[in-house]
């Protein structure tokens, strides 16, 4: 169900870059309506971080856009088969050319593309009243950066080894409970002062990593 939730600074760094390409973040997501091609990201990401924080649920329905902002919800129709769906835009993408929108698996199989894997479709905000947009506050407080959280330590062990041999931050794997499941989560830090943790953030979210949450 679609919910005033708060714009933060998590997942609105704007402009930034990915792959030498400079994007903009609108400033609402008011009136959005637009046509263009959807894809669908899967089993792959499941249990990683979206661009803000949240961990991506490959059935749940959310979805990935470059310039709305985080988060928001838009209503993606399949413009073959007329169905529709309303989701939670909560991470950045598609960066491939020619997409418009990136769809969680379970919401592909929805609109019936799911074996096809793209499809051409009309995305269109669902405008809320009483969103406050707190995008303006500093990452004053915030120590740490989180990359992610896995369901098999191993996995978090290697991303945290990764980040640390190629740019020298310290990092941390801690489990969480969430929901009776234990995830294991990566953590980069802890930085001294905000400018150093902003600066790593644009650095690792330029590398592809998905970093997205900032933590006390």
């Amino acid at each position: 169900m679609p919910r005033p939730d708060p714009l933060l600074p998590q997942g609105n760094s704007s402009p930034y870059r990915v792959n030498n390409v400079t994007y903009t973040v609108l400033a609402s997501p008011a009136q959005y309506r637009e046509r263009g091609v959807a894809s669908w990201y899967g089993m792959k990401f499941d249990g990683r971080a979206t661009a803000n924080g949240e961990i991506f649920d490959v059935y749940g329905a959310t979805a990935a856009h470059r310039s709305l902002p985080i988060p928001c919800y838009v209503r993606v129709t399949n413009l073959q088969n007329q169905r529709a769906v309303v989701l939670r835009v909560n991470d950045r993408g598609p960066f491939h050319p020619g997409r418009l929108i990136d769809l969680s698996y379970g919401a592909a199989v929805q609109l019936g593309f799911a074996q096809q894997g793209t499809a051409e479709v009309l995305v269109e905000s669902i405008d809320l009243a009483g969103v406050d947009d707190r995008r303006g506050r500093t990452a004053e407080g915030y120590r740490f950066l989180q990359l992610g959280a896995y369901a098999l330590p191993d996995m978090a062990r290697a991303l945290a080894l990764e980040v640390e041999a190629r740019w020298g931050y310290p990092t941390q794997v801690s489990p969480v409970d969430t929901g009776g499941q234990r995830l294991y989560r990566v953590r980069v830090g802890p930085f001294s002062d905000a400018a150093a943790l902003e600066a790593a953030f644009v650095q690792l979210s330029n590398s592809g990593y998905g970093v997205a949450q900032r933590l006390p």
